[in-house]
């Protein structure tokens, strides 16, 4: 089959020679320019995505705000993985994604929407308490902006508010506070063919912060541990309620969760492939992926196998990662090479590189390189896997946290305890 993947920020480059290596056809546009040559080598890249459509069985976009070229598209007739005007509100608007969480019957925590952060601060010293600051529109991709509140009179949340308000008043135009919640962080996702769930879904569990013990910035994510499974309260309780509600959507949907003694809490969606999820992903499924994607597309049924027991995914970064600074990656990072000690590239996916005469080469400019992949019966084996598939690659000036996964034992005991994964 032939297929088309239109990619913003150019992370799908190990989707797409994935499907290149089950033997069909791959083409591959970057829109970003500072992405341009990310995935060269990898697959064949183009220039007008819209030159090759028609040529596609299926076009695969891999972010949210490309709804409205994926409506146009499905309305000519053609087979797309992408999302919908829809999705991409539950998403950049987070007061819609909270009003469509209770609308379809999910337990929601209480947040406010802002619009100046005047308000926001009289807001925290009038009600004071712990809350969490989530910037809303396209300025929540920058997730070292997010901020959660530690102290419970709210006045380190202040404190962030007034730097904020001096440094990214221009860049944030609206933001959501939410009252905190403890628990544990969970994520339930699965793939949607435009009308139903494929099973099983992933649960998953994010490690955002860039250091060990979840110190540091935050990063988006440094790595992701999962399993897959069928029946849980988890699916059942958060995306088994909104089946119906995300008629036309197709890919993989997600939902990010607190859970604790008293129920299940969602937060926000992201409704498009996750990073580095859509690796952990590369781990787990056994199904060939060109198959997979296909049915998503044309809106078929499709019966997804995955490994048993637990995967793991390690972010392998350089400078200037988790921050976007050109400067800084040309001086540090720009054409170093990926060196694999011993010939093994199983369980490692390019991300921001580039393949010339066979060697690995970092471009792009955020200096999120490679992630790696280990899997196992028990997350003690997907850790040694996926580390010993680590420490075979060497990178000038990289970094990676060595604790992805250890809190596994405590949160699989207490989401066991709670009755949550049957």
């Amino acid at each position: 089959m032939k297929f088309l993947f239109v990619t913003r920020y150019s992370l799908l480059t190990a989707l797409a020679n994935q499907i290149l290596k089950e033997g069909h056809e791959v083409k591959y546009a970057v829109l970003s320019r500072s992405e341009k040559e990310v995935g060269d080598g990898f697959v064949e890249k183009v220039e007008n995505w819209e030159e090759h459509k028609t040529w596609a069985d299926a076009i695969i976009f891999d972010d949210s705000d490309f709804g409205d070229i994926c409506e146009r598209l499905r309305k000519e007739g053609l087979k797309v993985v992408g999302g919908t005007r829809y999705s991409d509100k539950l998403e950049f608007d987070r007061e819609f994604g909270s009003e469509e969480m209770r609308a379809a019957g999910l337990n929601t925590i209480p947040s406010w929407e802002f619009q100046d952060f005047d308000s926001a601060i009289h807001f925290v010293r009038t009600t004071p308490g712990r809350y969490v600051v989530k910037p809303s529109g396209k300025a929540q991709n920058d997730k070292v902006l997010s901020y959660v509140g530690q102290e419970e009179d709210g006045k380190d949340v202040i404190t962030i508010l007034e730097r904020y308000r001096k440094g990214w008043g221009k860049k944030i135009r609206r933001f959501q506070m939410q009252k905190f919640v403890s628990g544990v962080e969970v994520a339930v996702g699965a793939f949607y063919n435009g009308s139903k769930f494929l099973l099983p879904a992933l649960i998953n569990f994010e490690h955002k912060k860039m250091m060990n013990n979840d110190i540091g910035p935050s990063t988006g994510e440094m790595g992701t541990t999962g399993f897959w499974a069928s029946d849980t309260r988890l699916f059942n309780e958060t995306l088994g309620k909104l089946e119906s509600r995300i008629n036309g959507y197709v890919g993989y949907f997600d939902i990010n969760c607190i859970v604790n003694s008293r129920g299940i809490y969602p937060l926000e969606f992201t409704p498009r492939f996750g990073y580095p999820t859509l690796n952990l992903q590369l781990e787990g499924i056994l199904s060939k992926w060109g198959e997979l994607m296909y049915a998503l597309a044309a809106g078929q049924d499709f019966q997804l196998r995955t490994k048993k027991g637990l995967q793991l995914a390690v972010v392998v970064a350089v400078p200037p990662f988790p921050f976007t600074d050109y400067d800084t990656f040309k001086k540090f990072s720009e054409d170093a090479p990926v060196v694999f000690k011993k010939p093994l590239t199983e369980g490692v996916y390019p991300c921001e590189v580039k393949l010339v005469e066979g060697e690995w080469l970092l471009t792009g400019t955020s200096g999120y390189s490679v992630v790696v992949s280990g899997s196992g019966s028990t997350m003690d084996d997907a850790r040694k896997e996926a580390y010993s598939r680590v420490k075979n690659i060497q990178i000038p000036n990289m970094f990676y946290r060595t604790d992805i996964g250890e809190r596994w034992h405590r949160d699989s005991d207490l989401l066991q305890t709670w009755g949550l994964l049957t």
